[in-house]
């Protein structure tokens, strides 16, 4: 499934960002949330986006399947959403979004206790994902391009998981629509 337009976006978040996700907040609020720590923290807009984008692959699952999405296995929904957005959004943002999951596993890999303060949800999924990196594994994916970036996303990640948190995928149609018009 490919995206064509940030109509078509923000119609995903509409139709299956009120689904939960394995955690206590549904995908839209996790998504609203992990772009405003972005911006808390001054990020540039493409890390913004990311980070409001970066599981959107789980949604794009659900569309194909009907609602159905199956949390017992990895769906690779980080190369899902990267390579549906190719359309509607640039390199800069779709780069940190694919390699989200790595980071997690490098993270796991290279910084102490960072593993004790994973949630169960992301625990379990890092073993669907291949655990934490073995140091060829480390050694790729810090000469990555986007390596940074890509670490900083999943930081926001885990702690974008605040059930009280509201917010509207409308919160950032503006940063969409000036990111899509820049292809």
């Amino acid at each position: 499934m490919r995206i064509a337009t940030i109509d078509g976006i923000i119609d995903l978040f509409r139709k299956w960002g009120g689904i939960n996700y394995s955690e206590a907040i549904t995908q839209t609020e996790h998504a609203v949330q992990c772009a405003r720590l972005a911006e808390e923290e001054s990020s540039p807009p493409h890390l913004v986006l990311a980070a409001l984008l970066h599981d959107i692959g789980h949604l794009m699952d659900l569309e194909s399947n009907e609602g159905k999405e199956i949390f017992e296995y990895d769906t690779a929904h980080e190369a899902t959403g990267s390579r549906g957005l190719s359309d509607v959004m640039p390199p800069a943002v779709r780069l940190p979004i694919s390699l989200h999951v790595d980071a997690k596993r490098w993270l796991c890999a290279r910084q102490p206790g960072y593993l004790d303060t994973l949630s169960p949800a992301s625990t379990h999924s890092l073993a669907l994902q291949g655990g934490p990196m073995d140091d060829d594994e480390v050694a790729r994916f810090e000469a990555m391009p986007g390596f940074s970036d890509s670490v900083a996303l999943r930081l926001w990640d885990d702690r974008g998981k605040d059930p009280e948190s509201g917010g509207s995928i409308d919160d950032f149609e503006r940063l969409l629509r000036s990111h899509a018009a820049a292809l």
